[in-house]
């Protein structure tokens, strides 16, 4: 999952982003609302958490509004030391889908950023991610291939929830790499077949039908 942060006070981001990371995200951080709304604008990501009160000519809500005024439908979780009612709700009148108030809990952060991804990109709202007889659960972090439960790394979590939203597509180690490590060039490194590796001889080495695919040259496929 990629989530991108706007956020102004660098300590707060900082703290947030290697939270997020620590979690299996990959992370991109911005410090205005211009900085912000550029990098949705030409990005994809499964969230935005937006701080409102920023430096510069758009604050958080003017980067919402214009957002949802361009059909940028990026799920938005508003981060803000505004904690009234009255600015909750102009916060999802604005187009923010939900909103927490500083200081905060990084585990609540954290719960309420993965329901979000949830309900965007889940119309059944389920917490568990299936593949034949593979299962991710959302919540628990768990990983299942029948009822053997496989331990699983923050990175190969996310690799494999990748995977599964993309189940059938090949996925490209150009692509694999933005989203998993956020590099937007190409490092000339093997971690992407590395990581591969390792979960091949998690999820598919001990079982008949393998899952993991590899189109030579082109990249790889669960399916």
């Amino acid at each position: 999952m990629k989530v991108l942060i706007v956020e102004d006070d660098e300590k707060i981001s900082a703290f947030v982003s290697k939270g997020l990371r620590e979690s299996g995200f990959s992370v991109d951080q911005v410090y205005t609302g211009e900085e912000g709304y550029i990098m949705l604008k030409s990005n994809s990501y499964d969230a935005a958490i937006m701080d409102i009160m920023m430096p510069g000519e758009l604050n958080g809500l003017q980067v919402i509004e214009k957002m949802r005024d361009n059909s940028i439908k990026t799920p938005v979780l508003i981060l803000s030391a505004k904690r009234s009612v009255d600015d909750r709700i102009i916060g999802f009148q604005k187009g923010g889908d939900d909103y927490i108030t500083k200081p905060f809990s990084f585990a609540e952060l954290l719960a309420r950023l993965q329901a979000l991804i949830r309900r965007s990109t889940m119309a059944d709202t389920s917490t568990e991610l299936h593949y034949k007889d593979l299962s991710l659960n959302l919540l628990t972090r768990e990983v299942k291939r029948g009822e053997q439960i496989i331990e699983c790394q923050p990175r190969e979590f996310s690799f494999l929830e990748y995977f599964i939203r993309n189940q059938g597509i090949v996925l490209s180690k150009t692509l694999i790499m933005e989203h998993i490590w956020e590099y937007n060039f190409d490092p000339q490194t093997n971690v992407v077949d590395v990581l591969v590796c390792r979960l091949r001889n998690k999820i598919d080495k001990e079982f008949d039908e393998k899952l993991i695919h590899t189109i030579r040259g082109v990249g790889y496929v669960l399916k």
